[in-house]
């Protein structure tokens, strides 16, 4: 067991072996929850920014569409059969 001080602003320091063990460095946010034993700690995870552009491409890469292409008039026919299929009894 390690022991801290609390200073006159509220703020602990946490043992350098207990922030490099849970590689937590300068900057690291952290959750902080009263629990009925103390108060918990638990890191919090922030996404990775992207930019835009690269953000874009990235989604339109897992949505691209590889199968044949099909013109509006294909569309528009297998829409009337399926609607045709669909209101007979």
């Amino acid at each position: 067991m390690q022991l801290t001080l609390l200073s006159s602003k509220g703020q602990v320091i946490i043992p350098k072996a207990m922030r490099e063990a849970r590689h937590w460095h300068t900057g690291t946010r952290l959750e902080v929850t009263n629990t009925a034993e103390g108060v918990l700690l638990k890191p919090v995870q922030t996404p990775q920014k992207t930019a835009l552009p690269q953000g874009l491409a990235a989604i339109r890469s897992r949505l691209a569409y590889s199968g044949p292409t099909h013109s509006v008039e294909d569309m528009n026919q297998a829409v009337l059969q399926e609607a045709q299929r669909r209101s007979l009894p």
